[in-house]
């Protein structure tokens, strides 16, 4: 549901942004803007400012920049909706009331979260205080789970004879009493009765903190019942939009660089233990989009760590097939293997917490690494099973969705194939009006790790690939290489000399690096789009603009950050005047 501009705007008059960033940071009055430190990274001299006057914060340290909804979307992980509730109550202004139909439903969840927090609280007492809850205790210690992790995480326990349903009904409507998935009505006995029963409870909160679902562990492994079981899908609650521990573990993303995506209630509680707090669990279904899609919104790295066994595995394919659709630029997926016979639980419970995470820093894998490793795991090196890999592995890559990671995704896939093949398609034979020349002295240095490469410098690799394999092509159109961006130095120095060249005519003189020439070959990525389409000017054209238009963007970006902080500190009408002007550019405005 969408709030009215004007209902925002009313916040926003009302508030200024000084008086809610205030609340979480000391500020001191500097001329027109107000200074602290920053509450997004650890500093000792201030860097973050408020202007009032404009309605904006920025932090010098992180380039953290916004109005009063992003800081409390920040500050407190809050989504757009929550942050409009909370300062529209701050603002003394009364919550915005969307349609009948919504008001409903919103009255119903209140209800639905309600009986599930009352659910909640009774099955939690019961473990703690019911003598016949002895078994359920007894196993939690045995797991080394004492009282203090079974109140953190509010883990209850649902007597095989226990049951709450009566007093549930006499306090709520029993339509979404009957209807939240906590009861199912026993035919023989005509009643209604307690799902989880004989089970360990463990509550799936929604990202507020609410409960909203459970994950139930039998406790009486004789019968053939299955060992966990989750709610079934409400009107309220869907498997695959959710995650187990979420709403904890967002609450304190700013302190993480990652987090730890692993398979079960007890991965996380175990882990929990030796205090790594970045862990959250599937439901028990297949890794979604809208799950991948959750996590990133608090995490740039997700961490899928399944149990090191076949099941584990095959798991992990899975999921890696299913979550490489929805990588996005900057945003990294990594598979961690555990040895075999050990989960999160087990092996950190035997090695501890540094050992466990210096085997994830050591053996993390990305997650297009891994697909194109178990793909190629049971395949020759015949030309027809290269042929077919080849097939499967164009089949994965155009299933991203993000076009920029999909050509990346592909290039990489293709890339390594040449491995298995004789040959490379960047032949010299292509550049047959590059002469070898001494190393430039700032070109001397390469790469060894495309992963400490930024996204930004494979872009103009791709884009000097594309130049130096058409030379003769752009001598023709020297007009496309009008008005190009490279923000590597590097970089710039070989597009000069290519300029240069091409201006004049002089294309024989052309003398770069075979080390650059190398160089450029290793991290373009783009080359086997290119070869493929090599005959298609058109295309090769397409390709270039869209690169070289995604670079002018990036460099937009870049100098309009850069004149927002001078602007902060000196509030001059040209600098502001500028910022305009590269906004227009850039089609913001």
């Amino acid at each position: 549901m969408k709030y009215p501009k004007e209902y925002l705007d009313e916040i926003k008059i009302r508030l200024k942004v000084s008086t809610v960033v205030s609340k979480h940071v000391s500020l001191k009055k500097r001329g027109k803007e107000f200074v602290g430190l920053s509450p997004f990274k650890n500093e000792k001299t201030p860097s973050f400012t408020v202007n009032d006057e404009k309605g904006f914060y920025h932090c010098f340290s992180t380039s953290e920049h916004g109005n009063i909804f992003d800081f409390v979307m920040k500050m407190q992980n809050f989504k757009f909706g929550e942050a409009v509730k909370f300062l529209a109550n701050l603002a003394g202004m009364a919550p915005y009331r969307f349609s009948k139909v919504d008001e409903q439903r919103e009255k119903e969840w209140n209800e639905y979260t309600s009986i599930y927090s009352d659910y909640t609280d009774y099955y939690h007492n019961e473990l703690l205080n019911n003598p016949n809850s002895k078994i359920a205790l007894d196993y939690l210690k045995k797991r080394k789970i004492d009282n203090s992790i079974i109140k953190e995480f509010k883990i209850g326990f649902v007597n095989f004879n226990s049951s709450i349903y009566e007093k549930l009904s006499k306090n709520y409507d029993v339509k979404i009493l009957n209807e939240s998935g906590l009861f199912f009505h026993d035919e023989n006995k005509k009643k209604y009765v307690e799902r989880f029963r004989n089970r360990i409870i463990f509550p799936i909160n929604s990202l507020s903190g609410k409960p909203m679902a459970f994950g139930g562990r039998i406790i009486d492994t004789k019968n053939k019942y299955a060992k966990y079981i989750n709610s079934p899908e409400t009107n309220f609650f869907r498997k695959g939009n959710n995650l187990y521990n979420l709403d904890r573990v967002r609450k304190n993303s700013h302190k993480f660089d990652e987090v730890f995506l692993v398979e079960g209630y007890m991965d996380v509680i175990g882990l929990s233990k030796f205090e790594i707090e970045n862990c959250i669990a599937n439901l028990g279904t297949a890794l979604t989009d809208k799950q991948i899609y959750m996590v990133t919104q608090f995490f740039d790295n997700i961490v899928i760590c399944f149990d090191g066994d076949e099941s584990g595995y095959k798991a992990a394919i899975r999921a890696a097939e299913n979550s490489i659709k929805s990588v996005l630029p900057d945003k990294q997926i990594y598979f961690l293997f555990l040895p075999d016979g050990e989960d999160p639980d087990t092996f950190v419970e035997k090695k501890g917490k540094n050992e466990f995470l210096d085997f994830y820093k050591n053996n993390k894998i990305p997650v297009h690494k891994l697909i194109f490793e178990h793909y190629k795991k049971d395949n020759s090196s015949s030309p027809s099973a290269l042929a077919s890999l080849e097939k499967k592995l164009k089949v994965v890559a155009n299933s991203v969705k993000d076009s920029v990671v999909k050509k990346y995704v592909l290039g990489y896939f293709l890339d390594n194939l040449d491995k298995y093949a004789p040959g490379t398609i960047f032949k010299k034979s292509n550049r047959s009006y590059i002469n070898s020349s001494k190393p430039l002295d700032k070109t001397k240095k390469l790469v060894e790790d495309t992963e400490s490469l930024s996204s930004m410098d494979i872009k103009e690799f791709c884009l000097l690939y594309i130049i130096v394999n058409n030379l003769n092509f752009f001598y023709q159109r020297s007009d496309l290489l009008e008005n190009v961006k490279f923000l590597k130095k590097e970089n710039c120095l070989i597009y000069d000399k290519i300029l240069e060249c091409v201006k004049n005519g002089n294309l024989d003189k052309l003398q770069i690096d075979d080390q650059i020439l190398d160089q450029i070959e290793r991290y373009a990525n783009i080359k086997h789009i290119i070869q493929k389409n090599d005959k298609d000017e058109g295309k090769i054209v397409e390709i270039f603009n869209d690169i070289k238009n995604e670079l002018k963007t990036h460099d937009l970006e870049l100098r309009i950050q850069d004149l927002e902080s001078k602007f902060a500190e000196d509030f001059n009408q040209n600098t502001f005047d500028e910022i305009n002007r590269l906004k227009k550019e850039q089609n913001i405005n």
